[in-house]
């Protein structure tokens, strides 16, 4: 073979490295995704550039850059849903600068009772103003509740839409609401808490979602209130959730292990007129209490892991009880119809111990900013070691969570399933 011919041949079978103009131009696809599903689908493009895992890693830890042309003050929006059009409006602050990470507040209504056509288009915080920050104002009604599943999904895709346009701070968003949007609070953070920092429901009342006339589709944990902070407001007087109702259900959440701060209001009725006094109280918990998107220690229990089986970097896969596995006493609040599977769960460098009921098989996600992934990591389910060995970094890993999670500060690079035996 010629010499001219042989080096074509070879360089035709050579896989040459990436340039940087390919992966520029895969992470502009990606960045500029409309939602978790484009995401994922861009994703691939930066899998197939063959970039190393240290230059994509942080990339995403950069994020993208953000617009300074985008629209601010009310911006109003819908989307489509199974309960039909699900309307929302933001409240973005004038002086919005893409160069300054936001806080974000999630602001539930009351009177979810209402048929769809008597809602109302929201208008902004309004009163219920505090600290500069970003505002979220989605709607309920009586066929779209806070308590179901249409609205879990409808925050976060909400939450996910604000995240490509403005420069969140992933870490401070939380989720308040007044009456019937201070119940919903507590239903978010009982089924899916690991987006946000903290929940702050107001004039709500936990045990009004253990009523089957409310209609909660599916079963609640309180014990998975204990993975996030609450700072909660009620009145003395009341009509509906006086403090008199509501504390002894509160008393019993601070003994099992729920983060609290209660500010009772003697004096006021079901109203907020006392915000003015609670307003600074209440942005300096917000702001005291930030999310640790990689927590150490993870308590995590449902009945429903194909849709809220995950806990940040916890995943229940599948439920059932191992041979003389105890069971568990029957909630005296919440009534169970399914069975359920609980893991607690706690790191010490690459190490976690687990202690899990009710569980066949989970899966631990890694990230490199918690674990050290060139060493082995052990898994240890109840007193028996169930993985014990190194794991690979993939790009595809930490492009497939990133593309969910569209989160700079929670990225995984590998995943380690664990069957319970």
């Amino acid at each position: 073979m010629k010499p001219l011919l042989a080096f074509l041949t070879l360089a035709a079978v050579v896989s040459l490295p990436p340039t940087q103009t390919d992966l520029d131009n895969a992470f502009a696809r990606f960045w500029s995704a409309k939602d978790p599903n484009a995401a994922a689908k861009a994703a691939t493009d930066v899998v197939k550039t063959g970039a190393t895992f240290q230059d994509v890693y942080a990339r995403l830890q950069k994020g993208r850059t953000y617009n300074s042309n985008v629209p601010t003050g009310i911006v109003q929006g819908r989307r489509g849903g199974l309960a039909g059009e699900l309307g929302y409006a933001l409240e973005i602050p004038g002086s919005y600068d893409p160069g300054r990470k936001y806080q974000v507040r999630i602001q539930l209504h009351g009177g979810v009772g209402r048929a769809a056509n008597a809602t109302r288009r929201p208008a902004g915080i309004g009163r219920l103003a505090g600290a500069e920050q970003i505002y979220v104002l989605p709607q309920a009604w009586n066929d779209a509740p806070w308590w179901s599943d249409v609205q879990l999904e409808n925050l976060r895709a909400i939450l996910d839409l604000v995240k490509r346009t403005y420069n969140v701070d992933e870490n401070r968003v939380v989720v308040s609401g007044v009456s019937d949007g201070g119940t919903g609070a507590y239903y978010v953070a009982m089924r899916d808490p690991t987006p946000y920092a903290s929940f702050l429901p107001l004039n709500g009342f936990l045990l009004v979602l253990a009523s089957d006339s409310v209609g909660v589709v599916g079963d609640l944990f309180p014990g998975n209130l204990r993975n996030r902070a609450f700072f909660v407001v009620n009145g003395g007087r009341d009509p509906l959730y006086p403090t008199s109702a509501v504390e002894p259900s509160l008393e019993q959440l601070r003994k099992g292990g729920v983060q609290m701060v209660y500010k009772p209001q003697p004096e006021a009725g079901h109203d907020t007129s006392w915000w003015p006094q609670v307003k600074d109280a209440f942005e300096d918990f917000v702001r005291e209490h930030p999310r640790n998107p990689l927590p150490d220690r993870l308590t995590w229990e449902t009945s429903d892991t194909r849709a809220w089986g995950r806990m940040h970097w916890l995943v229940l896969d599948s439920i059932g009880s191992r041979p003389n596995e105890p069971q568990e006493p029957a909630d005296q609040v919440f009534r169970h119809r399914s069975r359920s599977g609980r893991i607690a769960l706690e790191r010490n460098g690459n190490a976690v111990e687990v202690t899990s009921r009710g569980v066949e098989e989970f899966t631990l996600l890694l990230s490199p900013a918690q674990f050290d992934l060139s060493q082995p990591v052990k898994v240890t389910t109840n007193g028996r070691v169930a993985f014990e060995q190194r794991v690979e970094k993939s790009v595809a890993t930490l492009m497939k969570w990133a593309a969910r999670d569209n989160d700079r500060t929670m990225l995984f690079g590998a995943e380690v399933k664990v069957r319970v035996r």
